[in-house]
């Protein structure tokens, strides 16, 4: 699970003496805002631009377009309900398992349908 933080987006440059242009301003500001985030632990995830109803006048209202920046982080409680377990082994040494070549017959088939030779091979018994 996730919670989310949006943000409303810069609408003007921020000035700096290394950035000279109106869009080199802007988007400086949207880089400070994105960095800002990520330094509290919030991954951007986009932008988006959606009306707003406000109100103009005694009993008039009009609809302005707000730009916001949308962030998400994991939620606190998540990381700490994940219990990992260890798991365990073959119940005996040697004792063949559901899914060992000595078990089902053979080696299992390859992708395209072929045995693996290392597997398939048998075993060649050497004289004591």
């Amino acid at each position: 699970m996730y919670e989310y933080k949006v943000i409303p987006a810069p609408d003007r440059g921020e000035k700096t003496r290394s950035v000279k242009t109106p869009e080199g301003r802007f988007a400086r500001s949207i880089e400070a805002a994105l960095n800002e985030m990520a330094a509290a632990g919030w991954e951007f995830q986009r932008a988006e631009t959606l009306p707003s109803t406000e109100r103009s006048g005694f009993t008039g209202s009009s609809v302005n377009m707000r730009s916001l920046l949308i962030f998400r982080r994991p939620q606190e409680g998540d990381a700490a309900q994940f219990q990992p377990r260890k798991l365990e082994g073959p119940a005996a040494a040697g004792a063949p398992t559901l899914n060992t070549p000595e078990r089902s017959g053979g080696s299992p088939p390859l992708a395209d349908g072929r045995k693996d030779p290392v597997i398939a091979a048998p075993a060649k018994k050497q004289d004591s």
